[in-house]
């Protein structure tokens, strides 16, 4: 019995790390209509747009490669391997998936079966209804506690009666879904997330297509942003390679990084700004990559697998990855962030140690390499998607508000698409559009192009019940 695939999946839009497509590097120059700090989606989004109105824009990126959190790794093991995100959704209306088909890329129709192991065989269907129920439980009780005036944690929310089913409740709603505990997570930025159906992967790989949408972009790779000074009516950008000075900057960097101060901005940035961007800090989420021989674990292609298990030790395990033996273990939430601090030898330990559990020892045996992710250690990204503290629900509108010629985007100012590459394009393009307005290049009468997206029901992320 399978699960369907809303929320559960979300949990595979987990980010990791070490970014590899490059391009072309271009001179700084001094002075640009818009500056784009970050080549992300939401960067290579914002660039695009501002490319699109025939004004000069210059995209820095501290890193020596374009893509962000959006990485894929071809040498590793002879395949695309995305080592950060690897869904977009809601292939309906997704403008990314759209865009594959013009720079030569392959997005298709996720084929993804889900189930749970209990010890080592797969749950029975009474159990897996079991569980089911459960969840359905837990969205609604945490739906019902984002009614409330106080904005409180999903941990609190959820009821107290899962029994054995309580932490893979937790993991699949919490830190497998978004990278933090439900401790740790807003009640109401939960329940306000909008549907995450319809994945779509590229075969090439999802750091592939992005890193090619931003192509021909204009931009100066291994340039840090070190310094914005900025006023109402003009800004600049300080970096090492020289000062740009423009008529409005669009700040892409994770809420980790803006919240470090490895930034300086002169004035300050008000409080309101930088306490909405620790309300909405990163959470934990990595891919622990093992390249088996054959199929000994017995599975379908692209299949998601979880646990019963008895406590937050866990992961999620994506198999045959594009057809190929090619597997990953995914860790997330605080136990992810304490494994990831001990280094890669662990985190391989720990995935052999678990597909081992809940296949036997050959199938840990049959492990001919692997490497494992650790964003939390990058430092131009400093962890894997945003995720709202509990109380934190309004930050992301608050992080988003422009600051005279200052706007900030990516997936932590989306509302309802927030840790997915389809939010951080949708906040780059929306960003472009403020900047473009306040720079005089579009007229206020002019209406802004409004996506499928935007238009549609802020649905909730979840598992509800088998599929048909």
């Amino acid at each position: 019995m399978n699960f369907t695939r809303r929320g559960f999946l979300s949990a595979s839009a987990g980010l990791a790390a070490m970014p590899v497509f490059r391009s072309a590097q271009a001179a700084v120059p001094r002075e640009a209509d818009i500056v784009v700090i970050g080549a992300g989606a939401a960067g290579i989004a914002a660039a695009r747009r501002v490319v699109a109105a025939n004004r000069k824009v210059i995209l820095i990126e501290a890193s020596p490669q374009i893509g962000g959190r959006c990485s894929t790794d071809a040498a590793t093991f002879g395949l695309p391997f995305d080592r950060g995100a690897r869904w977009l959704f809601n292939a309906d209306s997704n403008p990314i998936g759209k865009l594959a088909r013009g720079v030569g890329v392959d997005v298709v129709a996720a084929p993804i079966g889900q189930k749970i192991r209990v010890g080592r065989r797969n749950a029975r269907p009474g159990e897996t209804e079991q569980f089911l129920a459960g969840l359905v439980r837990a969205n609604r009780a945490i739906d019902e506690a984002a009614r409330g005036k106080l904005d409180t944690s999903c941990a609190a929310a959820l009821p107290k009666d899962l029994g054995d089913w309580g932490n893979t409740t937790a993991f699949v709603l919490g830190a497998g879904a978004t990278g933090k505990d439900l401790a740790d997570l807003s009640a109401m930025d939960k329940a306000r997330a909008q549907d995450r159906s319809a994945p779509l992967a590229c075969r090439q790989g999802l750091g592939t297509l992005v890193g090619k949408l931003g192509e021909s972009l204009p931009v100066s790779l291994s340039t840090p942003a070190t310094r914005i000074v900025w006023s109402n009516r003009e800004v600049a950008v300080e970096t090492p390679a020289g000062r740009i000075a423009a008529r409005a900057v669009i700040l892409t960097v994770s809420t980790n990084v803006l919240a470090s101060g490895a930034i300086k901005f002169t004035p300050e940035l008000p409080k309101r700004q930088l306490e909405a961007a620790a309300k909405l800090s990163l959470g934990s989420y990595d891919h622990i990559a093992l390249m088996l021989s054959g199929n000994p674990l017995g599975l379908s292609r692209d299949e998601v697998i979880v646990e019963q298990s008895n406590s937050n030790r866990t992961g999620l395990l994506l198999a045959n990855i594009g057809g190929s033996s090619l597997c990953t273990v995914d860790v997330a939430g605080s136990f992810g962030r304490d494994l990831s601090t001990q280094g890669e030898a662990a985190m391989t330990a720990f995935g052999k140690e678990w597909i081992g559990k809940l296949f036997g020892s050959e199938a840990a045996a049959a492990v001919k390499s692997s490497s494992a992710t650790r964003w939390n250690q990058v430092p131009g990204v400093l962890g894997a998607m945003s995720a709202a503290a509990p109380g934190g629900q309004g930050a992301r509108k608050i992080l988003g508000e422009p600051l005279g010629p200052l706007f900030v985007a990516g997936e932590a100012t989306h509302e309802t698409l927030w840790g997915t590459v389809d939010g951080a394009w949708d906040s780059g393009e929306r960003a472009a559009e403020a900047a473009l307005r306040r720079i005089g290049a579009l007229k206020d009468s002019e209406p802004e192009p409004t996506s499928e997206r935007q238009r549609g029901r802020r649905r909730k992320v979840r598992s509800a019940s088998p599929e048909d």
